[in-house]
């Protein structure tokens, strides 16, 4: 069985005060229904696990209620910082789940194409990565205003979401991350700890994160494509 965890237990302080960016309207939905959509299409996904910030569980039923939903699905309250919400989601899986795919809930573009992808990826390597190619010109500043130098940007990539693993290797990585009290920015830096390797799947269309104001337009352009 492969199952998704959808994290979407932040509000994004970055959006400005009194806005949850999960529950903005973009393109006739809430940003969070789009995401929650693409999952429940994608033939590979059986189940559902949306992480949720405590007090929201109202919300998120009302949506699903909205929604033609296909897939079942089941709330699960959200932790202290992402780490710890994705850790709450991996111990509600279902029995039997072999793979999931950890998607944040601002990310509504990801097509089923690249989900299907990282889950064949995951199965056969044990972790894998939406990315993209890095193409930006990347410098290096030492205080933040004046330039130390040209990073090569021909090894670089930027990580996005779906990432997915078996589960046995993701409960593995995160048990270390909490073992070891840190923290992490993604779930793929859990795997760097474990020296399990992951593999790169690069998308082939756009699939941006709802972050600031100004993206909304922008999710709303792509989300307006056939």
């Amino acid at each position: 069985m492969t199952s998704a965890v959808i994290v979407a237990a932040g509000k994004g302080a970055r959006m400005g005060a009194n806005a949850d960016k999960l529950f903005l309207e973009v393109a006739g939905r809430p940003v969070v229904a789009h995401t929650w959509l693409r999952f429940d299409a994608a033939p590979c996904i059986d189940e559902i696990i949306l992480v949720v910030r405590e007090g929201m569980e109202g919300e998120f039923g009302a949506l699903a209620s909205q929604l033609a939903l296909t897939k079942r699905f089941r709330l699960v309250r959200g932790g202290k910082e992402r780490q710890d919400s994705v850790w709450n989601g991996l111990a509600a899986l279902g029995e039997g789940t072999e793979v999931v795919a950890i998607q944040d809930g601002a990310r509504p573009c990801a097509s089923v194409e690249l989900i299907t992808a990282t889950v064949q990826a995951a199965r056969e390597v044990g972790a894998a990565v939406a990315a993209q190619r890095v193409t930006d010109t990347i410098k290096e500043s030492d205080g933040g205003t004046l330039i130390a130098r040209t990073i090569d940007r021909g090894r670089l990539w930027a990580v996005q979401t779906p990432q997915t693993f078996r589960v046995e290797v993701i409960r593995r990585a995160l048990a270390e991350v909490r073992r070891r009290q840190l923290l992490v920015t993604d779930d793929t830096a859990a795997c760097e700890l474990i020296g399990q390797a992951v593999r790169l799947v690069q998308g082939t269309s756009p699939n941006p994160k709802v972050t600031v104001p100004g993206d909304l337009a922008y999710v709303a352009l792509l989300l307006g494509q056939p």
